[in-house]
């Protein structure tokens, strides 16, 4: 595991902070190694996480040494940013989420919306087989819509829906039926007592590895 500054760079993760890291499987943490290029991607994981010298990374990615430490810079930039945004603790969370389905449910849009920061984006996984919006949805007031007409939709075709709590990722989610199967898992991230990202995983494959002892 990562040595951090070990490696000759001061500003590298700290051996514990590289620990949680790589124990870290946030839908809000791949999203920003995701968001990040090929080679910021590798010098950073390779460096902070895998304690690798720039020197092996630099003959890996075909750079120079300076250009290496220069990716991971800019990775490690962006890790810390979203890693401080997750300001709320598990209960505070668990409340947001609840105040968010209740919003989406009662179909009023501004009241959904002022849960939401101005730019939060809606990530939706259907695995191409569900029904899922294509590509993120950004800002509050296309989300509130999203999730309002998505509840419309569902009242109009005479569906039953029922709500499990459970934990995702390491943090409150919920498990969403639909007439008693479950159609979609919810999480969100949460930005100054606001969210600001909500994952829909819609994909069977990946619900079928939705554990029954995470339920609470």
């Amino acid at each position: 595991m990562a040595a951090g500054a070990g490696a000759g760079d001061a500003d590298a993760l700290s051996p514990h902070t590289a620990l949680e890291l790589a124990e870290d499987l946030s839908f809000a943490l791949l999203l920003t190694l995701e968001r990040l290029s090929g080679p910021e991607r590798a010098a950073f994981l390779l460096h902070d996480v895998f304690d690798t010298p720039f020197a092996d990374i630099a003959a890996a990615l075909g750079k120079s040494e300076a250009a290496c430490r220069q990716l991971a810079t800019r990775a490690r930039k962006a890790v810390r940013e979203e890693r401080a945004g997750r300001s709320s603790s598990p209960p505070q969370h668990r409340e947001l989420l609840q105040r968010f389905i209740e919003a989406a449910a009662s179909g009023d849009a501004e009241r959904l919306q002022s849960l939401l920061t101005d730019d939060v984006v809606v990530y939706a996984d259907g695995g191409g087989v569900k029904l899922s919006a294509l590509h993120p949805i950004f800002g509050d007031k296309n989300a509130a819509r999203f999730f309002t007409g998505l509840v419309r939709k569902g009242a109009a075709r005479g569906e039953e829906f029922s709500l499990q709590p459970t934990t995702l990722n390491g943090m409150p989610g919920l498990l969403l039926f639909v007439n008693g199967a479950l159609d979609q898992t919810v999480s969100i991230d949460v930005s100054k007592d606001r969210i600001a990202a909500i994952y829909v995983v819609r994909n069977p494959d990946k619900l079928k590895a939705v554990s029954p002892q995470s339920l609470h």
